[in-house]
């Protein structure tokens, strides 16, 4: 149920564009920079929606993520495999799971699933 529910919400979302190319995809994996500042914004498990600011840096294989949200800091650990993100953080016991767009985006969920996060590079 939780998967169905999960992959409910991500194929709701209007902002994925749509499929990747093999060319696309091919270098998401070989060299995606994910760090860097991002524009957060996403909703909640109640449906409330929220603003604020990530920063990533990389340690390793492993990122370092800290949100900022309302004046709130969370903090959280995540690996890259391909184009999926996948961060323990803080404020939960389920993981944040994001998918790396072509253009740099990362389009996640957390709360298993029942809330969304949308992280935009700030370029």
């Amino acid at each position: 149920m939780r998967a169905l529910l999960l992959s409910a919400c991500l194929l709701s979302l209007p902002f994925l564009p749509g499929p990747l190319t093999a060319q696309e995809s091919l270098h998401l994996e070989a060299g995606a920079d994910i760090t860097g500042a991002y524009r957060v914004a996403g909703r909640n498990p109640d449906g409330s929606a929220y603003t604020g600011t990530l920063e990533m840096t990389a340690n390793g294989a492993q990122y370092q993520l800290a949100w900022t949200i309302a004046g709130q800091v969370f903090r959280g650990t995540g690996r890259l495999e391909g184009r999926i993100l996948t961060v323990d953080w803080q404020g939960d016991s389920n993981p944040v799971v994001y998918v790396l767009m072509p253009d740099g985006a990362l389009h996640g969920t957390w709360a298993d699933g029942l809330a969304l996060d949308r992280l935009e590079p700030l370029r």
